[in-house]
């Protein structure tokens, strides 16, 4: 297998081919999903795996991370299996990365630097290729002494694209300083999402967002969605692999009955993700906190989608949006699966995005939540009155306003109190 890199297109660009081994530390806990999702990772960086390593211990060695015996096998390892890359699943420290280095002669990343580096290489924004540099920085920055010989090697590869690759001479003030650059540039792009958002909530359409683990498949429903409103030039990149999209993808959905909302595609959660990575992406994040839906999907023909359900739960309460209303929308159903539990208290929907099944059952879900207890009516507002019209334009949601001699003509669905309110201006 080879390491595929995509254009902003997602046309693929350049291919390299690397041969890893993953190693894994066990401390009381069975590790074998989070090897299984680690080997899922690599390959989605492009990396062939060649085996696993497991050791259990109480405690991390603080110079290996695992034991010196152990250190000498995966030397051996590298050597017989002609390995050029050794993944690691826990983090590692500066002078743990430099030590495994000296000792095995291959170079050595862990499962931070590699989800790292799929970002580095997914970001087709400018926004999301700023937050994967400032994540990258973070990271590197107290691991100067260890990235030493790293990011001096020419000719990049896993774990060094991105400010690897522009900033081998750099020195802490240096990376201080570019960190301090994008930041405020970020800022810069945070005002204008949220100036964005604004202008949306100013016309009353409602945000519905697609949150879930990577891979779940968000953005196959998101384009099933847009298919079902014969949008299909919307389309966003979807693809099996681990964070196929990155960047958040924001489209308009128009329902039968003239009501539309805004969908969006975030980011994919997984296991272990680097706190820095969820730390620079909460800027583009926060469209979930401000959402009026969340649709939390879940790939329920994976066996243990309930680890992705609290790996997903736990990101959300973190980013402030743990109490928003939402859909539980079990996606990939067509598949082997067993017997869902449903969450109760919780709409829960079963579908397949890939055959349709279920789709128009999560329309009608979405709609019911969003728009139940609003009535539809045309109403005339006396221009005398223009406090009315202002209210109705930023609080009910406007399909149609015309000037008449008479006065402002609307066709809207609102509140059932604000109904009340102007009913006396209602028209047949």
């Amino acid at each position: 297998m080879s390491m595929v890199r995509f254009n902003e297109q997602n046309e693929v660009i350049s291919e390299e081919s690397y041969r890893a081994i993953l190693v894994g530390l066990e401390i009381g806990a069975d590790i074998s999903y989070s090897m299984e999702e680690l080997d899922g990772l690599a390959e989605a960086a492009g990396a062939t795996v060649l085996g696993r390593m497991i050791q259990s211990m109480e405690k991390p060695n603080t110079a290996t991370m695992i034991g010196k015996g152990k250190v000498e096998e995966l030397a051996q390892m590298a050597q017989a299996m002609e390995a050029d890359l050794i993944i690691f699943n826990d983090e590692l420290s500066g002078m743990q990365l430099r030590n495994l280095e000296e000792a095995t002669g291959v170079r050595v990343i862990d499962r931070t630097i590699l989800i790292l580096d799929i970002f580095a290489a997914r970001a087709t924004s400018r926004e999301g290729k700023l937050q994967v540099e400032l994540a990258q920085l973070k990271y590197r920055l107290p691991r100067l002494t260890g990235f030493g010989r790293s990011l001096s090697r020419l000719g990049g590869g896993i774990g060094t694209r991105g400010p690897g690759e522009k900033k081998l001479e750099t020195d802490r003030r240096h990376i201080e300083r570019r960190m301090y650059d994008i930041r405020e540039e970020l800022r810069q792009l945070k005002s204008t999402r949220g100036t964005q958002r604004a202008r949306r909530q100013k016309s009353s359409v409602p945000v519905v967002a697609l949150v879930g683990y990577t891979n779940a498949g968000k953005s196959a429903i998101m384009n099933r969605i847009l298919a079902m409103n014969g949008r299909e030039e919307k389309n966003v990149f979807e693809e099996d692999m681990l964070f196929a999209t990155l960047d958040v993808q924001q489209r308009g959905v128009d329902l039968q009955n003239g009501r539309r909302f805004v969908l969006i595609d975030t980011v994919g959660f997984v296991s272990k993700l680097p706190h820095s990575l969820i730390e620079a992406f909460k800027a583009t994040l926060e469209e979930v906190v401000y959402a009026d839906l969340l649709l939390h999907v879940v790939d329920a023909s994976y066996e243990n989608h309930d680890f992705h359900i609290a790996v997903t739960e736990r990101v959300m309460k973190e980013l402030g949006a743990g109490g928003k209303d939402k859909i539980m929308v079990f996606n990939k159903c067509d598949l082997p699966h067993e017997q869902i539990i449903m969450e109760p208290g919780t709409e829960n929907i079963e579908l397949s995005a890939r055959t349709g099944q279920g789709m128009d059952q999560l329309l009608e879900a979405i709609e019911d939540k969003l728009f139940s207890g609003r009535i539809r009516a045309r109403l005339l507002i006396p221009f005398s009155r223009g406090e009315i019209a202002s209210y109705l334009c930023e609080e009910a949601d406007v399909s149609v306003m015309d000037y008449r001699p008479e006065g402002t003509y609307f066709e809207l669905s609102l509140k059932e109190a604000d109904y009340q309110r102007f009913r006396e201006y209602e028209i047949i």
